[in-house]
This record gives structure tokens, C-alpha cells and sequence, in this order.
């Protein structure tokens, strides 16, 4: 994936997070979302990520990339510059 794709995903990312922040204040009552990497992978195929990636891609797929990078992400040490967005968008699979 090129440094555009990149970017345009790792903005994608922090868009499905805002998007599920209102979603968790409104609909869930400010509880925690257990799971939160299907609600990303839904928002983020609906929203352009196929466009992104120039490919069609499955919403399931996509929920465990985010869930297993995003743990990656938190078990780094020391934590990366980067958000996790970036982080994340950086290490996706070319396959996905």
C-alpha cells in the first residue's frame, strides 16, 4: 500500500472512532463497546474502504485485523509515535 492509502486509511480509522464515540454516548449510554472492532469494520466498509484499497473487502476480515492489531498495538513497548490509526493502517495486509 502506498503512503496515500496509508494516510486515507489511517484517517478512515480515526473517522470510525469519533463515529462510534457519539454511537457509544447515544445509543449505548456511555458503556464501553466490547465490540467495537466489528462496529469499525461495518462503518469502515460503508464508508469507503474498498475505495481505499482499490479491492472489495469482508466486513469479518476486517474486525480481526483491527482487533489483532489493535492488541499488537497495545502490547508495544515502548508505545510507537504513531496513533493507533496509523499504526494500524501502516501493518494492513496487502491481502486484505
Amino acid at each position: 500500500m502506498d503512503s496515500e492509502q496509508t494516510d486515507r486509511l489511517a484517517a478512515l480509522l480515526l473517522e470510525s472512532q469519533q463515529a462510534h464515540g457519539k454511537y457509544e454516548a447515544t445509543e449505548l449510554n456511555g458503556v464501553f463497546d466490547e465490540e467495537w472492532p466489528q462496529w469499525y469494520a461495518v462503518y469502515a466498509v460503508d464508508h469507503g474502504l474498498a475505495e481505499i484499497l482499490g479491492r472489495e473487502v469482508a466486513v469479518e476480515r476486517v474486525r480481526h485485523h483491527l482487533a489483532t492489531a489493535y492488541a499488537e498495538y497495545e502490547q508495544v513497548d515502548p508505545k510507537p509515535d504513531a496513533t493507533w490509526a496509523a499504526y494500524i493502517a501502516e501493518r494492513w495486509p496487502d491481502d486484505l
